[in-house]
């Protein structure tokens, strides 16, 4: 007996004795498992090659080999998808939005292991981005591939994807709350009572696999030394809208220059640029190097002090006015190095860039104001925390997934209320410039999003091909009267698309326009189709996103209108009550609790 016979006997054996909720909760418990593993060797080989390249480094003077360490990196990871990957890997997440948006929750069986080795790589070698995107993807792609072995159906592939981002979020952040949230927030169309167990799981096994592994300490080492006071909530708010508008940088710019690399094209010139402004970046300002995490703990443990370490600037190390002016210029640089990585060819994502420039952005913000003697001291530990959860909340529109993540990942559980002060103002701040986070813009741009609005969300399911109607019977502009009521006979429609020789079509005959002379014969031959055809009250080109479609119907008051090819051929009819009828069908499909 072969092993594919085995294996199918085992999916029948399956349907007979386990239900399918129950085995569903059984796949999220193994995608929990595979994440957290994922995770931890991603982790593990990251640090191990940043030991190796940097151990030994000087730390009172410029070092040199930061022009090449990044350059390289950079250069394996781009000639490693390039030629073995041979597919686009970058935007981890904006891939996970679009497999779900597109209605197939497939992820391509390479991802689950091709971001792991691309990323490790890249930020190994000094790549200014985080390892969380690659791996969100990686944990997505697990999800997505073991649903598809065992032959779920597609609300389940949906389903797993999510676990398996969830897993993969507590998995290396040992963070399981945060996993949960960041599924609901930022992947998922919305959740149901069946969904979320599923969910847990994954979740709470992966962050318990990287405790039983890794240690129970957190991520980040911090202690709350001075205890938050509530007269210091506008300070709070004040850095909520720095955090919002340093988002709204970072946003803007990424796209921006990212833009600009495209333009290039060709992906010598891309990675000449790209690793030349990232080399130099990352030699003028040392903490840039790979995620930042480093300095994030020196700053939630206030010793600053260390910022300046092999860099140019070594010597300005102890002045207070130095290490602001140096933190600054990071502030503005970072967006570029992050974008010059991966556009170079690099592989990694926004997660760790946002915590980082959230904690210089807090650290700076509590610093400066503590400067001047008109304001209350601020403590610069705690608004480093703070800053860390107010810029994940408006880069990725996330303001839960931005308080939950920065209190597992530190401990800093004491500051929950001054962290979803933080995560709010920052949230609402970025919404009134940028509607959609860095992930989903491009979808967004292009139509293909899935947004958590339920209505958007069902219309984006529906299949354009199931709900176009091709029942119509189609009449030339030649034919005479007498013709298009023999072709009436036949039909049970009371519209004729007109198209010309080429399939092109020209116009429609209603039957209302023509009742009051179809029953004369002796105009049969006087009247031609050319005669008494009218124009549609619009045409749907096909492709058109289905919330636009909804806004033609509604702008035409129209019940059916014509759908065309990009070259005008005729293809069919759109009716708003199929498209009604489609639309029960996905939403108690997709949406009902099982």
């Amino acid at each position: 007996m072969t092993k594919e016979n085995i294996f199918y006997r085992f999916l029948l054996w399956r349907e007979q004795h386990i239900k399918e909720k129950h085995f569903i909760l059984i796949i999220s418990f193994v995608v929990g498992i595979c994440t957290a593993g994922t995770a931890i060797i991603l982790k593990q080989l990251i640090h191990f090659i940043q030991q190796l390249l940097i151990q030994n480094m000087e730390v009172n003077q410029a070092n040199y080999l930061f022009l090449i360490y990044p350059v390289a990196g950079i250069l394996v990871a781009g000639l490693f998808v390039k030629y073995i990957v041979r597919d686009d890997i970058s935007h981890g997440v904006t891939k996970i939005l679009y497999a779900i948006s597109q209605r197939k929750s497939r992820i391509k069986p390479h991802n689950t292991w091709s971001s792991l080795v691309a990323s490790s790589v890249t930020i190994g070698f000094g790549g200014s981005v985080g390892a969380e995107a690659p791996i969100v993807l990686t944990g997505a792609a697990i999800g997505s591939n073991l649903g598809r072995l065992f032959r779920m159906e597609q609300k389940t592939l949906m389903l797993l994807v999510g676990c398996g981002a969830a897993g993969a979020i507590a998995g290396i952040f040992k963070a399981p709350i945060a996993g949960l949230v960041f599924v609901i927030e930022v992947l998922m169309l919305d959740l149901t009572m069946t969904s979320v167990m599923p969910l847990l799981i994954s979740s709470v096994t992966a962050a318990t696999v990287s405790y039983i592994v890794t240690g129970p300490e957190a991520m980040f080492k911090f202690s709350q030394t001075e205890v938050f006071e509530m007269g210091r909530i506008p300070y709070v708010l004040l850095l909520g809208v720095c955090c919002g508008l340093l988002s709204l940088y970072f946003t803007r710019v990424m796209n921006k220059v990212e833009g600009l690399y495209r333009k290039l094209g060709s992906y010598q010139k891309r990675f000449i640029l790209g690793g030349v402004m990232l080399s130099v970046l990352i030699f003028l300002f040392p903490p840039l190097y790979g995620e930042g995490y480093d300095t994030i703990s020196a700053l939630l443990n206030g010793h600053f002090g260390y910022i300046m370490d092999r860099s140019p600037f070594y010597d300005m190390n102890h002045s207070g006015w130095g290490i602001v002016i140096f933190l600054f210029f990071i502030l503005l640089t970072k967006v570029f190095a992050s974008s010059a990585t991966n556009a170079g060819g690099g592989c990694g994502g926004i997660f760790a860039p946002s915590l980082f420039l959230g904690c210089i952005s807090g650290f700076l913000f509590a610093h400066t104001s503590n400067y001047f003697d008109f304001t209350m001291y601020l403590s610069e530990k705690n608004f480093a925390l703070l800053g860390m959860a107010g810029v994940m909340a408006g880069v990725m529109h996330a303001p839960l997934t931005g308080v939950f993540l920065i209190a597992e990942l530190t401990g800093g559980y004491d500051l929950f209320l001054p962290l979803m002060i933080v995560a709010i103002s920052a949230y609402l701040t970025i919404l009134m410039f940028e509607p959609h986070s860095i992930y989903s813009m491009r979808l967004a741009q292009k139509g293909e999003l899935l947004t958590h609005h339920k209505d958007k969300a069902v219309l984006t399911l529906l299949n354009v091909n199931g709900i176009i109607e091709k029942d119509f019977q189609t009449v030339s502009p030649g034919m005479t009267l007498g013709d298009v009521v023999k072709v009436i006979a036949k039909s049970g429609r009371n519209a004729f698309p007109v198209v010309d020789a080429n399939s092109v079509l020209i116009g429609i005959v209603l039957l209302d326009n023509i009742r009051n002379i179809m029953f004369r014969p002796e105009l049969y031959d006087r009247f031609h189709v050319s005669k008494f055809m009218v124009s549609a009250p619009a045409k749907i080109v096909i492709n058109t996103p289905m919330d636009k479609v909804m806004q033609i119907f509604d702008d035409t008051k129209a019940w059916n209108l014509p759908v065309v090819d990009e070259a005008g051929h005729y293809m069919g009819f759109m009716s708003k009550s199929k498209i009604f009828n489609s639309y029960r069908e996905v939403l108690v499909d997709h949406f009902s609790e099982d």
